[in-house]
């Protein structure tokens, strides 16, 4: 019996739009063990969140396509990409739930909060409707809402944007899900309000044992939730590691990008932050050779021409990247270990 809940293998995701086909997640591969926290990160377009929701089967389609060899294989006998629809019903929402990244559009604003939680329980666990509200009382309390009898009757309208936030951790909780995949959870909210999202899911991660996937931008989120990081760009995992590979001796320059880019406390307060230059590719037209080689200083020859195989460089690190042939020159890194800066 694997101890993986999920595995993901050789993803592809396209979408066809009047102006072609745009290729959005071009060969993804990676596995989430049972109790684990990953964290995917990038910049936007990068194919992550698409990644997500295709786990999920949320995106329509048409416009989409999972492309044939795809494989999203679930809680190790349930082929995600063969499922019908009305399989897939069963498990979103009992045994998969979702945080989206904006709580005011992802709630229904012409029902009650206490509805919205209960409503998947009903569906998902047959409760009679009275159970399902006390439940609902429960995950408020669970998710730190003040006053939860008084909220269940409430409108999501009536709330801050860290109450919504809440709202949407509890309903996605409700049916204590084996996967739960938090999308860019923190982002429409103050840096106050973040930082409570992130202790209060750290604590549920710890209470209730389920495997998180994490889909952000933001570093300090992954430092301090995740186990293990996926970095994304153009629609493929360029590296990924544990937490300590990736922040202590990451391999890829567009890793090394993220984390010089990333603030720091220890920095002088007049010291610029040092951006990405460029910008992504179009997967309109996906270059032929890495998709980075345009924005990287270190490009080769090769690099325009031929993608990178992915290498090893640990049982637990792998990056892909010609700078790691053996034939490649040696160059000195930008980035010391924990995102230090040279120079």
């Amino acid at each position: 019996m694997s101890d993986n809940i999920l595995e993901v293998k050789d993803l592809k995701v396209s979408f066809s739009t009047y102006a072609g086909e745009v290729q959005a997640v071009r060969g993804v591969s990676f596995h989430l063990k049972k109790g684990e926290v990953i964290a995917i990160v990038g910049e936007s377009g990068c194919g992550k969140s698409v990644t997500a929701q295709t786990i999920m089967r949320l995106i329509p389609t048409p416009p989409s396509v999972i492309k044939k060899g795809s494989s999203i294989l679930f809680d190790g006998s349930k082929e995600i990409t063969k499922l019908s629809n009305r399989e897939m019903e069963k498990i979103r929402g009992s045994e998969m739930g979702m945080i989206f990244q904006d709580p005011m559009t992802s709630l229904n604003p012409t029902m009650t909060i206490g509805k919205q939680i209960a409503e998947t329980l009903i569906k998902h666990q047959h409760m009679s409707k009275k159970a399902a509200l006390a439940r609902a009382v429960e995950m408020l309390t669970l998710v730190g809402m003040s006053n939860p009898e008084g909220r269940v009757k409430q409108f999501p309208h009536e709330l801050s944007g860290g109450m919504r936030q809440r709202v949407m951790i509890a309903i996605a909780l409700a049916c204590s899900p084996k996967l739960l995949i938090a999308d860019e959870p923190t982002t429409a909210l103050d840096v106050t309000i973040q930082a409570q999202i992130i202790e209060l899911m750290k604590r549920l991660r710890d209470k209730t044992s389920a495997s998180i996937i994490l889909i952000t931008h933001d570093l300090g989120v992954v430092a301090d939730m995740a186990e293990r990081v996926i970095v994304m760009y153009a629609g493929k995992v360029v590296e990924q590691g544990l937490l300590d590979d990736i922040f202590y001796r990451s391999e890829h320059p567009y890793t090394w990008g993220l984390l010089r880019s990333v603030p720091r406390l220890d920095h002088n307060a007049n010291e610029d932050l040092i951006p990405i230059p460029g910008t992504p590719p179009d997967l309109f037209a996906p270059p032929k050779g890495c998709a980075f080689a345009a924005r990287c200083p270190y490009a080769m020859e090769i690099c325009m021409d031929e993608d990178p195989e992915h290498t090893t460089l640990s049982p637990t690190h792998s990056a892909a990247c010609w700078l790691l042939h053996p034939d490649a020159p040696k160059i000195e890194k930008p980035i010391e270990a924990g995102g230090h800066l040279h120079g």
